[in-house]
């Protein structure tokens, strides 16, 4: 099956889960800024969870499928319709021959996330299909997506077309859907929570007090390498050289000017500013979601409650699998019982 890019949008690439492995080589990790909507669509579908996906940013994307195919749209609502009618999102929907999928504009969030069963067919680079633009790398010919490129998928899981077969048999879309409440809330104003960065207390004290008290506002230049935030100026107790040094998603950095930068997936391998937090990782979805001119609300938490948290999605996420399985195992019973 193919899928024919009528108009790419803002901006929209091929992106998995990361390019790990290779940061000793200056390769950044890359990958998609929301990792949990890419899990997610691709488990709806019957994928690997680390298959590659198309993200969409704000508006504009359209793409046309030249044979029928089952795809999930998971992370923001960009306001998504096939052939003009609204697209559920959240669960699996089965697109048919010549049908048009379009994002208008967004709703909530600023990133949406297509997966497609059988998953994306381009080249691994380094174990990784992510778009890496800057070293034309990764996804479709190294670049972003452009108006008439044509993208083809694999061979579908038995679970695949599980769905397929039902969705067919019933001819209306699934009735059910991922709960998504606990991951997100798509909010103008986020609380992010942050672990105190290994520069934390080099700031004087009043800068610590600003930078968890006070809003920080996401600037204009905000994009997958980091996010310029605007808010109180943060200052150094004493100025100091400091070695460059791994920084990571959701390193926050304060360069001499004295306004945060949160790294975000296309982060540099290393850095040399001070770091004053980190944002835990259950957070970072959140945040990938975030547009220009939301605002921030930083809270430090301990690393054991970071642990707890992220066990706790994991045990969420773990707990959907099994939902799917056991819908699987329903329709391939009622299958069998029904001859």
């Amino acid at each position: 099956m193919s899928i024919r890019i009528l108009q790419p949008g803002l901006l929209a690439t091929i992106q998995d889960l990361g390019r790990f492995g290779s940061q000793k080589y200056g390769v950044i990790v890359g990958g998609a800024m929301d990792y949990l909507a890419v899990r997610i669509a691709n488990i709806l579908v019957g994928n690997e969870e680390k298959e590659a996906t198309i993200e969409i940013t704000m508006f504009g994307t359209e793409l046309q499928f030249e044979k029928e195919c089952l795809i999930a749209i998971t992370g923001g609502n960009l306001n998504p319709t096939i052939d003009g009618k609204k697209a559920p999102m959240w669960r699996p929907i089965l697109i048919q021959k010549d049908e048009i999928l379009k994002f208008t504009s967004p709703i909530s969030g600023c990133r949406a996330y297509v997966a497609f069963s059988g998953g994306l067919q381009v080249p691994e680079v380094m174990n990784s299909k992510s778009t890496y633009t800057q070293a034309n790398i990764g996804g479709y010919k190294g670049r972003e997506l452009r108006q008439g490129d044509v993208l083809y998928c694999g061979e579908v899981s038995e679970r695949s077309e599980i769905f397929i077969h039902q969705l067919k048999e019933k001819k209306q879309p699934f009735h059910w859907s991922m709960n998504y409440a606990s991951f997100y809330t798509f909010q103008e104003t986020e609380t992010i929570r942050i672990l105190e960065g290994s520069e934390f207390n080099r700031f004087e004290r009043d800068s610590q007090q600003s930078f968890l008290e006070e809003p920080y506002k996401i600037t204009i230049n905000a994009n997958r390498m980091g996010y310029q935030l605007e808010g109180a100026k943060l200052n150094l107790i004493n100025q100091f050289e400091l070695l460059s040094e791994g920084v990571t998603y959701g390193t926050i950095q304060v360069p001499t000017n004295g306004q945060p930068i949160i790294l975000m997936a296309e982060r540099q391998t290393i850095g040399g500013y001070p770091k004053i937090g980190q944002v835990i990782s259950v957070d970072l979805p959140r945040l990938a979601q975030m547009q220009p001119g939301h605002s921030i609300n930083f809270r430090t938490i301990s690393i054991a409650e970071a642990e707890e948290l992220l066990l706790q999605q994991e045990r969420e996420i773990h707990e959907f699998k099994m939902g799917i399985h056991f819908k699987v195992e329903d329709i391939r019973r009622n299958k069998y019982e029904n001859g």
